[in-house]
């Protein structure tokens, strides 16, 4: 179509408006509606006195009664009324005839109605190759379109379509499609036919898409109605044929509810099950909602309502079991056998919930398992490290997509009775997020008083666990919540010794470790050096665990001689031919073979691995004021290293320091093995002592560690953990220690060999600390105890000040 043929010729002319509602009228489409408005009517009365011709324009809301101008769409249809018939309630119902779209310049208000000024559009009716082209291609289309759409007769429709008048054709297939009152709209105010040829034609893709999506769904659909409506034909039929040769009707239901029954739930849950069957049986097999509610009702009858374990009384028996199972842990053997001589005194006593806290490889989670079999009972094992959702304790409610109940009641349900072992381990490692804390959660299953009741999410009913047996496991007690800790009994289990820990290897760890490698004790043969050697120069731990690896390794380095040489070769495994199997030592010799040096000090530490020692080093330079703390000390420590540091001001004068000998220098304070976080107050008598010697100048005595807090007035208090730090100097060799005078009462649980093995001096002043460790000895100290300390030289001249930060 050229430029010029495509320009619109414009008339311009006045006519009466009406306004119309959720329709749009079309050019060459007949329409019959009904007007009832007042002014609606005048414009209708008025079109009929003169040609006959008034001008329908579709307002943008159709629930305004009365709109204003500005509520009526601009663009309209001219049309005819062909027929109108007032009708006995007042209202007039009429046919019109779209002639031509029409846009309003200008309405105005003439005696109650509207009368719009407007412009007519009379497009060329020229037509080219690509329009004809373009006229086919939506003649086809809207084929497609009225098979698809079934409210259309297609016979009708397919007859209205065959014109060559592209602006005819285009008006004939919009006014009958399936559209919104926007989108109708929007079509009417396209005048060129071209354009609007273009815009039917997308229209038409995204319909007919539409409708294509449509039928296949409701294809799925109606087949998954028929695959239903056979199935349940088929279980009636079978029903039928089963009661004609008398086998009764017995269906899943019956097998249900039978259980059910027979499964001892307390009332309140038995009727809430039998509610849930009844609902069962009244909802299509193939919905989701049975799916659901099978699971729940399958849920029920697996947790144990009323089976339980018949525990084995027998103190006689469990202590043997316990004996068997592990060596030493005297202090928790006894604590059991309490509890088992409890339950044959009182008939229905109440769980108990035990935790046992101590270093990695003692043997926590094995006692449970020993528990278990002393007791008779089944057990369980739920492991909480880096748990962060609640729901893992509580489960999620039925209302979510592939909902279970919590780690709690599967547990229950693994165990199959009311009261098995049940072991929560590690409970320190727990997390909270967004999800909820998971430590909350287990105040009410840890609550003997609470736990009678324990409500699951998923079950939604109340569920007794007050005959379980909980034992929790963690490494340590800071990262467990007061409230969670006040409701369990906490056993501490210590590291081993090295006695303990030769007596283990040679009860258990030899004979595991030979039966999981194929080896007898006539292919393999430990001598007691030979453990000791692996304990000392290949294992650095509280526990047992790196002992068991490194006696895995030689029996599997033995076990490939074995096969090389036969199965009769034998080795022997000496202090002398270790290393044969384990490569150099891992760990180097006892430090008391080592020089002592001025600022240099062996502390005591506790962690969650153990005890072990640690060495600080203070170095004094020239400068001015400057107090520097290195290998990532934390908050605690720090503050520890300043009390310390006053504590030394305080005493300079006793120290034969200058009252202003911090004027001019720098100190430097590093615990070495920088990559590793450290805190806590009990190095605070290490660092004072590491101080003092860096400034007087007077070397501290390798051969003793130490462990205690300083306050600033020089008093040493009490520390936590002593049995694991002075296990860890026994391990380093170290066998004189310096403690707290409020110390020496815990001297009662330390093991009678490691007592023996070391020399312990138990202080309350810092001054005393001094006294032992220092090798030289200060002038103002030995005047106070004349009869302890010789004199020393006058070291107030070698002295260097120092200043504090």
């Amino acid at each position: 179509m050229t430029q010029s043929a495509s320009k619109e010729k414009l008339e311009t002319r006045k006519l009466p408006m009406m306004p119309i509602r959720d329709v749009v009228i079309f050019p060459f489409m007949m329409t019959p509606f009904v007007v009832g408005r007042e002014s609606s009517v005048r414009a209708l009365e008025e079109a009929l006195n003169g040609d006959r011709k008034i001008f329908l324009a579709t307002q943008h809301d159709a629930s305004v009664d009365e709109p204003a101008a500005g509520d009526i769409y601009q663009v309209g249809t001219v049309a005819n009324i062909v027929q109108s018939l007032k009708l006995p309630d007042g209202n007039i119902k009429v046919l019109v005839e779209g002639v031509e779209r029409a846009r309003a310049t200008e309405v105005t208000d003439a005696d109650g109605f509207f009368v719009a000024t407007i412009k007519l559009s009379k497009p060329s009716t020229d037509t080219s190759a690509s329009l004809e082209t373009l006229m086919q291609r939506v003649t086809s289309l809207f084929e497609q379109y009225v098979k698809l759409q079934q409210s259309l007769n297609y016979e009708t429709m397919i007859a209205a379509v065959r014109m060559d008048d592209p602006a005819k054709l285009s008006d004939t297939i919009a006014a009958n499609l399936q559209l919104s009152i926007e989108d109708k709209q929007q079509l009417l105010e396209i005048f060129d036919p071209a354009e609007r040829l273009a815009r039917v034609a997308d229209v038409l893709d995204i319909e007919i898409e539409k409708l294509n999506m449509d039928r296949t769904i409701q294809t799925r659909v109606k087949r998954q109605m028929e695959r239903a409506q056979k199935e349940y034909y088929l279980n009636e039929k079978i029903k039928a044929i089963q009661k004609e040769l008398g086998r009764g009707e017995k269906s899943e239901f019956d097998d249900l509810k039978k259980k059910i029954d027979t499964s001892g739930m307390p009332k309140d849950v038995l009727e809430k099950a039998t509610q849930e069957l009844k609902k069962l049986e009244a909802m299509p097999p193939m919905s989701a909602e049975s799916t659901v509610s099978r699971n729940y009702l399958d849920w029920l009858l697996a947790v144990p309502w009323k089976k339980r374990s018949k525990d084995i009384r027998s103190i006689d028996h469990a202590e043997k079991i316990l004996n068997t199972d592990h060596y030493g842990l005297e202090k928790i053997k006894e604590r059991i056998l309490e509890f088992l001589a409890v339950r044959q005194l009182v008939k229905n006593p109440k769980g108990s919930i035990l935790c046992f806290v101590g270093p990695p490889g003692v043997g926590k989670t094995s006692l449970g398992m020993s528990i278990a079999k002393a007791t008779g009972r089944k057990f369980v094992r739920m492991s909480l490290g880096g748990v962060r959702d609640e729901a893992e304790i509580r489960g999620h409610r039925r209302t979510y997509i592939g909902a279970l109940p919590g780690q709690i009641i599967q547990g229950m349900k693994k165990a199959g009775t009311r009261n098995p072992v049940f072991m929560l381990d590690e409970v320190d490692k727990m997390a909270s997020d967004f999800r909820g804390d998971p430590a909350s959660a287990l105040l009410e299953v840890l609550d003997p008083e609470q736990n009678t009741a324990f409500q699951d999410h998923y079950l939604d009913v109340e569920y007794d666990l007050s005959q379980v047996l909980f034992v929790a496991t963690a490494n340590v007690l800071h990262t467990i919540p007061a409230a969670l800790q006040d409701r369990m009994e906490i056993l501490r289990l210590h590291g081993y010794t090295e006695q303990e820990k030769l007596e283990i290897a040679k009860q258990y760890l030899l004979k595991k470790q030979r039966e999981q490698t194929g080896l007898t004790d006539k292919n393999l043969v430990f001598t007691d050096d030979a453990i000791l050697e692996i304990i000392r120069h290949y294992t650095r731990e509280a526990g047992v665990r790196n002992l068991e690896r490194e006696i895995g390794n030689v029996c599997r380095k033995v076990a490939r001689r074995v096969i090389k040489s036969g199965k009769k070769h034998k080795e022997e495994i000496t202090a002398a031919n270790v290393n044969e199997f384990l490569g150099v030592s891992k760990f180097r010799e006892s430090q008391v073979n080592e020089k002592s040096e001025v600022g240099l000090v062996t502390g005591l530490a506790w962690t969650e691995a153990g005890g072990s020692i640690l060495s600080t080093e203070v170095q004094v330079l020239d400068g001015k004021g400057k107090l520097t703390l290195t290998g990532q000390l934390g908050d605690v420590m720090q503050e520890s290293a300043q009390a310390a540091l006053s504590y030394v001001r305080s005493r300079s004068q006793h120290l034969g320091l200058a009252r202003d000998f911090y004027r001019n220098l720098d100190i430097h304070i590093h615990v070495p093995e920088g990559a590793i976080p450290k805190d806590g107050p009990s190095a605070g008598i290490t660092l004072a002592t590491a101080l003092t010697s860096a400034l007087i100048k007077i070397p501290v005595r390798r051969d003793i560690a130490m462990t205690g807090e300083i306050t600033l007035r020089g008093k040493v208090l009490p520390i936590g953990g002593l049995k694991e730090k002075l296990l860890a100097a026994h391990r380093a060799g170290i066998f004189e220690a310096i403690l707290p005078a409020d110390n020496e009462r815990d001297l009662a649980e330390l093991p009678a060999n490691l007592k023996s093995a070391m020399k312990l001096h138990f202080v309350a002043e810092m001054d005393d600390v001094l006294r032992i460790a220092l090798e030289g000895k200060l002038p103002q100290l030995a005047e106070e105890t004349p009869e302890v300390l010789a004199t020393t030289p006058d070291l107030s001249q070698t002295s260097t000040p120092m200043a504090h930060q």
